[in-house]
């Protein structure tokens, strides 16, 4: 993979993880229309970095309330701050046991899958379109939410399920504050990245293929200065209730890849 190649997957990806288009989904286009034919284990590892600078942009974005919700935990009281970081670790479990047990599975399906992300897209839209249509509430999520949010997180492992479109539309749906079900499907999938990069520094799975590190670098960059602005603009956009739109958009992806994979 080229440089250029590389930073045009980055911006891809920078956009989409925050923008609930599905980030997986349209990186595996972006390969497609690329020309890039990676082997699934060096995809998935490029799909994974590109997805550790959008998690560095999102706690930069919310470097105000992670610095709260750690200083919470290390004053050990049942504070709102031990709460929120309670219903996090809760909402990890699902993505992690799915990880965990089925990672070479996965791998798998980030290769030239084009069809599956066309499906996927659709899914995706169908729940953008009932999000934008449910009304706006002052509920905050609860620990039984958390869970369930943590399992629409696990699904959208799938290329072409938009993570952050499906958790906070599964929040959103459950009652909760729409600002807030951003809120939650931002700071929830922090963790479980950094907790993948370590894993496969430690089993040594990030050396076991030849790697591009000036690709990576610059997609890398590329995703992290993407990402900043596009997660600002997602929050704002959920409040207003702009989804609609991504719906459309899903949508009409969604046909092409599958009218295209046809032809």
């Amino acid at each position: 993979m080229d440089i250029l190649d590389a930073s045009i997957l980055g911006v891809i990806q920078g956009l989409t993880e925050f923008l609930p288009v599905s980030s997986s989904g349209h990186l595996e286009l972006g390969k497609a229309l690329l020309g890039d034919h990676s082997l699934p284990k060096e995809s998935m590892l490029f799909t994974v970095v590109l997805h550790f600078a959008t998690a560095l942009s999102t706690v930069v974005i919310f470097r105000k309330d992670i610095l709260e919700i750690i200083k919470g935990l290390f004053q050990f009281q049942w504070n709102e701050s031990s709460r929120f970081s309670l219903k996090i670790i809760i909402s990890m479990i699902p993505a992690a046991l799915v990880g965990y047990f089925f990672e070479s599975q996965m791998e798998v399906l980030f290769g030239d899958n084009i069809v599956l992300v066309g499906f996927m897209l659709i899914v995706t839209a169908l729940l953008l379109w009932l999000t934008d249509k449910a009304k706006s509430t002052p509920k905050k999520v609860s620990y039984g939410n958390a869970f369930v949010i943590g399992v629409a997180q696990a699904i959208a492992i799938l290329p072409g399920i938009s993570r952050s479109g499906s958790t906070i539309a599964t929040s959103v749906l459950l009652g909760n504050d729409k600002t807030q079900a951003a809120r939650f499907s931002f700071l929830m999938v922090v963790p479980l990245i950094f907790g993948k990069i370590a894993k496969d520094l430690l089993d040594g799975n990030v050396f076991q293929s030849q790697v591009d590190f000036m690709s990576l670098s610059v997609g890398f960059l590329a995703a992290f200065l993407t990402g900043l602005f596009a997660c600002t603009w997602m929050i704002s956009l959920v409040k207003k209730s702009k989804l609609k739109y991504f719906s459309i958009y899903c949508f009409v992806v969604g046909v092409i890849a599958i009218i295209l994979t046809q032809v």
